[in-house]
């Protein structure tokens, strides 16, 4: 069951979701619950990627030189 809490917004920002919502159909409240869910959800991607990450580097995990230097050519041959 859903559950329901303020939000405070300053007034450009509530015009703005206004806008958004005559344009795009929606109501304010389908608006904002569909950014903070893909908020929520990307946030929670971007932490898992960022733990395993740090769970890598503390096995060792990390790059040799030279699969470091490829991509450093690679890149740097671009203009």
């Amino acid at each position: 069951m859903p559950s329901g809490f303020t939000v405070r917004l300053d007034d450009d920002t509530l015009a703005a979701l206004d806008r958004l919502a005559v344009q795009t159909e929606r109501s304010r409240s389908w608006l904002v619950t569909k950014a903070v869910e893909d908020f929520v959800a990307l946030n929670a991607w971007q932490m898992g990627k960022i733990e395993a990450g740090v769970a890598a580097a503390d096995r060792g995990d990390f790059a040799s030189d030279a699969e470091v230097e490829r991509v450093r050519r690679k890149f740097a041959s671009r203009p």
